[in-house]
This record gives C-alpha cells, structure tokens and sequence, in this order.
C-alpha cells in the first residue's frame, strides 16, 4: 500500500502564492501518476493537475499558467506551485497517486489541506 502525507496549504491574501506538497511512504516503486484535487464546499472534487511517471503534466483549465505541478521521485514527493492565487481556489486540496501492482490498479488519497484565498 501507499500511505500519502500533505503539507503546505493555509490562508493567503488574493495575488499570493503558495506551495503544497505531498509525500508517499510505502510501496512507492509501483507509483505512476500523481496528482492534486480540490474539492471547494458544495461542489464535487475536481481536478486541479496531474503529472505521469513521465513527466506528462495536464491541468484544469483555468489554473493554466498559475499553477506548477512537479514531482520529485527520489523523495516520492509531487508539488503543487500556485501563484496568483484567487479567491475561487478556496477548497480543500488532495493529493492522489496511482499504481499498478500485481497486474491491480491501487488508488490511494492524501488527508487534504484546506486553501483558503481571501479577497
């Protein structure tokens, strides 16, 4: 199994920046794809950037440009850069990573950190 570990979230002024990071602990050689979701209340879990174990990075629209995912596989750890923070990015942020083993799909999630944006 994979075990997940988040830091970095917290309350920023609009315009901020923040980093977010997620660790993985445990059977993380089989990790492939690893990723970040927000969820803001009221509203479902959504996407937010993804990097494969490639280096293949995708985001949601309309963080483009603002936000920087990168992953570090020497520490098992995948970032979340966001810049130009707005008061619309207020959820609760997920890490998420993937793998497969022993032919099975594992999907495994962080505890979350709250990012609170403030106008």
């Amino acid at each position: 199994q994979v075990q997940l570990v988040e830091s970095g979230g917290g309350l920023v002024q609009a315009g901020g920046s923040l980093r977010l990071s997620c660790t993985a602990s445990g059977r993380t050689f089989s990790i492939n794809a690893m990723g970040w979701y927000r969820q803001a209340p009221g509203k479902q879990r959504e996407l937010v950037a993804s990097i494969s174990s490639g280096g293949r990075t995708n985001y949601k629209g309309d963080v483009k440009g603002r936000f920087t995912i990168s992953r570090d596989n020497a520490k098992n750890t995948v970032y979340l850069q966001m810049n130009s923070l707005k008061p619309e990015d207020t959820a609760v942020y997920y890490c998420n990573v993937d793998e497969v083993y022993e032919l099975r799909y594992y999907d495994y999630w962080g505890q979350g950190t709250q990012v609170t944006v403030s106008s």
